[in-house]
């Protein structure tokens, strides 16, 4: 029997792409040596895009789908496909058609050539304001500079994971995710494909500016522990600052009798001392902040290593 590739298709309010992008990718499959599952991830649309889903389902039995109750997200939803895969492989997909459907070939020979996982690098984003792509370029440097996980410039959501990493990302429990960041994270055999991504094809994107910083802001979050250590760095700094320049104003002030004319007030004495003060404190948030960045590693639930395979059994 032919090898199964489920494809995952997270949908918000998606109603006129839904059938465009099933015909795209039945015409892809057709005559392959693949069959498909298409898994539809409503992710709480208030349009007809669980009409259209439904349509398709009831003359298709490779037609799946999961209806949210709300709008969860593009995170949630494309977990959801990937908790719900049966295939040897998944490729994730937009329902926009910004990803181009006719690449997925390419994504199944990288695969078979011996990748584990194919992301698709975007080269271009036709349609793509300036904004959205200066904030895509500075959220990359930022997240590569403090993130524990290096994440690769311009990939996206469109790629092929394979079965073992499937089973590796089923593994983790924690709700606030970045699902590219995750499979990153996870490593493996890796392949990449270039592409100049298409304009939307209908509709709107669903990723508004807020949705977008709280994405990122989560990201921080989950993929680095620099903002939880930034209080620490800043106490030691003023510390290392305010420690010298205390001894100083003491030294110059109440033992040398003020030979250089500072003229140091009372006031200004009082605020370096605050100021040490004050170093003091962040400095001691900071060593509490490594014993909460520790407790989030293991509240978060993730394995603490991943067997590519083995021979045990």
């Amino acid at each position: 029997m032919a090898k199964l590739i489920s494809i995952i298709i997270p949908v918000y309010n998606e109603a006129q792409n839904v059938p465009i992008i099933y015909r795209e990718l039945k015409y892809i499959f057709k005559g392959s040596k693949y069959r498909c599952e298409i898994i539809f991830v409503n992710d709480g649309s208030r349009d007809n895009t669980q009409a259209e889903i439904d349509i398709l389902a009831m003359k298709d039995k490779a037609v799946k789908f999961i209806d949210f109750s709300r709008n969860f997200g593009k995170e949630m939803a494309t977990s959801a496909g990937i908790h719900s895969a049966k295939g040897v492989a998944a490729i994730m997909i937009d329902a926009d058609l910004q990803h181009p459907v006719e690449l997925i070939p390419e994504f199944l020979q990288k695969w078979e050539a011996g990748a584990e996982t194919v992301i698709g690098i975007r080269k271009k984003n036709n349609g793509e304001g300036f904004m959205k792509k200066m904030g895509s370029i500075l959220f990359n440097k930022f997240m590569n500079l403090i993130g524990e996980t290096k994440m690769i410039r311009n990939s996206t959501d469109f790629r092929l994971i394979d079965r073992k990493i499937i089973n590796e990302f089923n593994k983790f429990s924690e709700h606030n995710r970045i699902t590219r960041g995750l499979l990153d994270w996870l490593g493996f055999k890796t392949d990449f494909i270039y592409f100049d991504a298409n304009e939307r094809a209908n509709g709107q994107a669903s990723y508004n500016f807020v949705k977008l910083f709280k994405l990122s802001t989560s990201t921080f979050v989950t993929h680095s522990l620099f903002p939880l250590r930034f209080a620490g760095y800043l106490g030691v700094a003023i510390i290392l600052t305010s420690g010298p320049l205390g001894v100083f104003v003491f030294l110059n002030k109440y033992i040398l009798s003020d030979p250089l004319g500072f003229h140091f007030s009372g006031t200004a004495i009082l605020a370096v001392i605050i100021l040490f003060l004050v170093g003091i404190i962040l400095a001691c948030l900071g060593l509490i902040a490594l014993y909460i960045g520790n407790i989030q590693s293991e509240v978060m639930g993730r394995p603490m290593y991943v067997v590519r395979n083995n021979n045990l059994k």
